[in-house]
């Protein structure tokens, strides 16, 4: 079925030992990264996840085993934040994402940053443990990284696109 991915086959390239460190390059190196991001998320217990991409579109979010991760991820105490420019293509394409979103809406704040140019956006996972950005959206390069100045240099970049962003992405929209 589209959007679910087999562990046991074939990739792009060969898949190190979690945690990742270092580049990555090509859209199943990215896609890997995230689902064992998630799977280490939910394993290792991280307080709190950043999210952010201009329309989270390839990224593997409706993926069974990325929402069987998130849903061992949620529990009181933990926090989701979404950044994009628009969730469109989100809601297009990750259903099981946009389901898993409204099961757990009170662990998440999303909200839309439309004053940036596609070319000034991140496109990122964070975590206080580990982050990823991809560099080169058209390559889908990047870097992984666990060493605490580099996540803090990106932390700063996601705080301030969130500083000028606007609450979007609710949960359910309730009609008069």
């Amino acid at each position: 079925m589209a959007g679910d991915h087999d562990p046991g086959g074939p990739t792009d390239e060969a898949v190190p030992n979690w945690p990742f460190e270092g580049r990555f390059e090509g859209r199943e190196a990215f896609a890997e990264r995230v689902r064992q991001a998630m799977a280490a998320a939910a394993r290792e217990g991280w307080r709190e996840i950043v999210l952010c991409d201009q329309n989270f579109e390839d990224w593997p979010l409706g993926e069974r085993s990325v929402i069987e991760s998130l849903t061992a991820w949620s529990r009181n105490g933990r926090r989701m934040w979404l950044l994009a420019a628009s969730y469109d293509e989100l809601r297009r394409r990750h259903h099981r994402f946009v389901h898993w979103r409204q099961t757990w809406d009170h662990l998440i704040e999303a909200r839309a940053c439309r004053s940036r140019s596609v070319s000034e956006w991140p496109s990122a996972l964070w975590s206080t443990a580990w982050s990823l950005q991809r560099l080169d959206l058209q390559r889908s390069t990047g870097i992984c990284t666990s060493l605490p100045e580099r996540r803090l240099a990106l932390r700063e970049l996601l705080d301030e696109a969130w500083r000028r962003a606007t609450p979007a992405f609710p949960a359910s929209t309730l009609g008069l």
